[in-house]
């Protein structure tokens, strides 16, 4: 069971789900999105996982811990793992898994100062708050850390053996092994109180951080794997702001390559930086934005003689004059500036594609090989955080683009919007002269319902039974939708993908 990437995630159980076919808006992007989940999918299951650190499941604390209506080993994890564990080791810059009995008992080998499951390997092994273990879990957690591993207890150290069969026995065992562990000045194992005040600290001291910031970066979240030839990170910006660090990651002699999962482009990393123990790259994620960063053995290349340069162009600013059409059929309509359909009454409840189209003029200087010239749809805004209530989840963003975007340049497809940052690099599709702009936005289905009277379920619960609860629908609003921000053509110096073998 993998850490999960929400740095503020707690233990508890969460899913998501979406339906995608010909009546779902989103439909209009959905190739893009295959296409990103598929390569991501790739990347994550090359090599081995890292993680450093392995978090003792407490099952048998679980068990005691039933009470009429209350049998859920989920739910009681909330409590026995509390409300620091996971974003302390997090935070500190490790990633995590769960580790069970059966696992440790039937599968963990010691070797080398780690506990090896399979293709895992976990150097330090965290006992959250346990009250009652197995003394055969016990003892190979005992040869784990007599042989270089970091066995740590939170909270309290273990004092029970589960069950009834053989207590009193197992209980002595566990009580001199414990004080073995954790008592004495050449004790092998590590107690901490306070997860929250010196958990960090004596990760730190145990082992490097796999992921480590210049500055405070609660919000980034990475995955690794391990691959001969490389190593993976998914690197990921939870939070509704802007994040620019530089990270150290704990990898040597090699060099990072920015992997592009959503236009399948390689680019050399910039700002980096090497040490005897780490590399250290700059990171710098718009909200919600993930990245992948791959360390190579590949040589970096070197930096060809730029000399003089000319100036790009000034941006061009596109926000106005475009014409729109709401459905297949419907008539153009000039929209003198970017506004949402719910500001006007006869698409206020409109739940579908609209077809924004423009001309512009853009002159040769414009194209020249050393640039590359991006649409910017602009920057979102970050909501304030409330409490939420009854079903759904949310991102705090609101985009640009309400909610996704196709855009194609004199006739050709040249790529979708539906994610931060709110760009598409449109090169290749341009020329000097007259182009031609169509941009088909698609919103959610939610105003097209908030048209509509709810469905009445009172029959069919009368009948069934309260099967399922609508997702905070009693007071539905439309939602603005379409091109809100501020559109330019932006040219710049142009990053040159790299020439993979």
């Amino acid at each position: 069971m993998a850490g999960r990437i929400r740095r503020r995630a707690q233990p508890a159980r969460a899913g998501a789900a979406a339906v995608f076919n010909q009546n779902n808006p989103w439909w209009v992007v959905m190739p893009d999105i295959t296409r990103y989940l598929q390569r991501i999918s790739f990347l994550l299951r090359q090599g081995r996982p890292v993680n450093d650190v392995a978090i003792y499941v407490p099952t048998d604390d679980a068990w005691a811990s039933f009470s009429p209506g209350k049998v859920s080993i989920d739910q009681a994890m909330n409590g026995l793992f509390g409300p620091d564990l996971i974003r302390s080791i997090l935070e500190a810059g490790y990633n995590f898994d769960f580790i069970d009995d059966t696992t440790i008992q039937q599968v963990g080998k010691v070797e080398q100062g780690s506990l090896s499951a399979n293709t895992s390997r976990y150097r330090i092994i965290i006992l959250p708050g346990v009250e009652r273990i197995p003394v055969a879990t016990l003892r190979k957690l005992e040869d784990f850390a007599r042989n270089g591993g970091t066995l740590i207890a939170t909270r309290r150290r273990p004092s029970l053996a589960p069950g009834l069969e053989g207590r009193e026995e197992q209980g002595r065992q566990i009580h001199t092994i414990v004080q073995a562990l954790f008592e004495g000045s050449s004790a092998p194992a590590h107690f901490v109180d306070d997860e929250r005040q010196q958990l960090a600290t004596l990760l730190a001291k145990s082992l490097a951080p796999d992921v480590a910031s210049s500055s405070p970066a609660p919000d980034i979240g990475f995955v690794h794997r391990s691959t001969p030839f490389a190593e993976i990170y998914f690197v990921a910006n939870t939070d509704n702001q802007r994040v620019q660090t530089q990270a150290a990651f704990r990898v040597t002699e090699m060099e990072p390559e920015w992997w592009d999962p959503f236009t399948a482009r390689v680019y050399r990393a910039g700002s980096v930086s090497h040490s005897k123990d780490s590399t250290s790259v700059a990171l710098d994620l718009e909200p919600y934005e993930s990245r992948v960063l791959v360390i190579t053995h590949r040589p970096r290349p070197g930096s060809a003689s730029a000399g003089i340069q000319a100036s790009p162009p000034e941006p061009l600013d596109l926000s106005g004059g475009w014409n729109v059409s709401f459905g297949e059929a419907a008539a153009s309509l000039p929209m003198d500036h970017l506004q949402a359909w719910t500001d006007n009454a006869e698409t206020h409840f409109f739940s579908r594609q609209a077809t924004y189209e423009k001309t512009v003029s853009i002159p040769a200087g414009a194209l020249q090989k050393q640039f590359e010239t991006r649409l910017d749809f602009g920057s979102g805004t970050a909501v304030e955080r409330t409490e939420q209530r009854g079903n759904g989840i949310r991102a705090w963003y609101e985009g640009p683009v309400r909610e996704a975007a196709v855009v194609f340049v004199n006739g050709q497809r040249a790529g979708s919007v539906w994610h931060p940052p709110y760009t598409l690099d449109v090169t290749p599709f341009l020329h000097p002269g007259e182009n031609t702009f169509r941009i088909v936005v698609a919103n959610l289905a939610i105003n097209q319902i908030a048209g509509r009277a709810l469905p009445d379920y009172r029959l069919l619960n009368l009948r069934y039974g309260e099967r399922f609860t609508l997702e905070d629908m009693k007071d539905i609003q439309p939602l603005p939708s379409g091109l809100l921000g501020t559109i330019r053509l932006i040219t710049e110096h142009a990053q040159k993908p790299m020439s993979l073998p």
